[in-house]
């Protein structure tokens, strides 16, 4: 039962993985492109945590907050290169 809800799992998180990727390539303007990479980021930092409750291996979720914690500060980075049109200290 369990192996079978993490199989349709994912499969439910690749697929939209690939949407995503999809949108990152083709997305016709840069907030189109910037949204879709947070929303991969997030589901695959989901998908860790989901991954880490599953295999039992809390480890995992350092990796998870490492991915959460780069997504951030890429958003910071290119919302102030948006605006500012340099990225300074």
């Amino acid at each position: 039962m369990v192996a079978a809800i993490v199989e349709v799992t994912t499969i439910t998180y690749l697929t939209t993985a690939t949407i995503y990727l999809f949108r990152i390539i083709k997305g016709p303007t840069i907030f189109d492109r910037i949204l879709a990479v947070d929303a991969l980021n997030y589901n695959l930092a989901v998908f860790m945590a989901l991954l880490a409750l599953y295999l039992e291996i809390p480890m995992i979720a350092l990796g998870m907050i490492v991915v959460s914690l780069w997504l951030y500060a890429l958003d910071i980075y290119v919302s102030k290169y948006i605006e500012f049109k340099e990225i300074g200290g």
